[in-house]
């Protein structure tokens, strides 16, 4: 993305899981959700990119100085993606991605080089 930040439309985190990870993540997610001003996505499991089960978070731009400190401190083990929403899709997930954790090889070649679904954006 060549661009600035204030362009972007917010950020998403993907919070990776497995059968033994799972009620840590889903304690992650809850207080995400109580805490922070986030939306829980619809795309949980194995979605879009992500080949292993996966909580998607999605907040605007202002939210990531709270937002990421916080799991960056609290993730407890899990490995979790965090990216821009610009309007590249490929680009966010893989030049522009953050992670916390050990990387997980995603699906790119089923990310398009344009925006986002208005379903997957921060709503206000």
């Amino acid at each position: 993305m060549t661009g600035s930040p204030e362009a972007l439309h917010g950020y998403h985190a993907h919070i990776y899981y497995n059968d033994e990870t799972f009620p840590i993540a889903t304690k992650l997610r809850d207080t995400l959700a109580t805490d922070f001003p986030v939306q829980i996505g619809r795309n949980a499991g194995i979605a879009g990119p992500h080949p292993v089960p996966q909580i998607q978070i999605i907040f605007k731009k202002d939210a990531f100085q709270s937002v990421v400190p916080w799991l960056m401190l609290n993730r407890e083990g899990l490995d979790i993606l965090v990216h821009p929403l610009s309007d590249d899709e490929y680009d966010d997930h893989t030049i522009n991605a953050l992670w916390l954790g050990t990387p997980v090889a995603l699906k790119i070649e089923t990310l398009p080089h344009g925006p986002y679904p208005a379903r997957l954006l921060p709503t206000d």
